[in-house]
């Protein structure tokens, strides 16, 4: 019995078939490395193959960041202020405006997901394998990158190189706080307000 609706898979396959070219023309390959962009991939698998896990994953990832990210957005919009930072890039005139209005996908998620999760359950094995995910990202783009690009913050927070501590140290601490501040929270949240995601026959269960 399909779960997510066939109109739903079609629009997300023809909003990719956009956004992927639109930004690797754009930006390159490399800040498909930035969890939101990574996410974004995910999710479009996660709704063809109809995986709770994939979503999960992604929910734990973006959720919170996103509605975040539209708040700021909002305030800058309403109050002539970012009430937390992050989304300056959107008033950027250097970059496209139609590059820009494809960022709006962020506003878009939380809701989305929320859908998703409702219709799916929440897989509690998100948050072990989302951490893992988020291990080995953060390396990748502590030590193959380009500071200056500072994909997922892995060389200061909010755009900024931090030169407080060593970057060695830095990073770990990253790697701790994603897991801290963000996933173990969401997955908190998501475990008291989602019902569980169905197991597969077989499958060990789950934290």
């Amino acid at each position: 019995m399909r779960r997510i609706p066939l109109w739903l898979k079609l629009g997300v396959a023809a909003w990719a078939a956009v956004y992927v070219p639109a930004y690797l023309a754009h930006y390159g390959a490399l800040p498909f490395l930035w969890f939101c962009n990574l996410g974004n991939l995910m999710l479009v698998a996660g709704i063809w193959l109809e995986s709770a896990l994939l979503v999960s994953m992604v929910g734990l990832s973006v959720l919170v960041v996103d509605t975040l990210w539209t708040v700021d957005v909002l305030g800058r919009l309403l109050l002539s202020r970012h009430l937390i930072g992050g989304t300056g890039y959107m008033w950027d005139a250097e970059i496209p405006l139609w590059i820009r209005l494809i960022s709006l996908f962020h506003v878009v998620n939380p809701v989305l997901l929320v859908f998703l999760l409702r219709r799916l359950g929440y897989d509690r094995r998100a948050l072990p394998a989302q951490t893992l995910l988020c291990w080995i990202v953060l390396p990748v783009c502590y030590f193959l990158t380009p500071p200056a690009l500072n994909l997922n913050w892995a060389f200061g927070l909010f755009g900024r190189t931090q030169s407080w501590m060593p970057g060695g140290l830095y990073l770990l601490a990253t790697m701790a706080g994603y897991v801290a501040l963000l996933y173990a929270p969401t997955h908190l949240l998501l475990r008291a307000w989602m019902r569980p995601a169905q197991k597969e026959p077989g499958s060990a269960s789950s934290c």
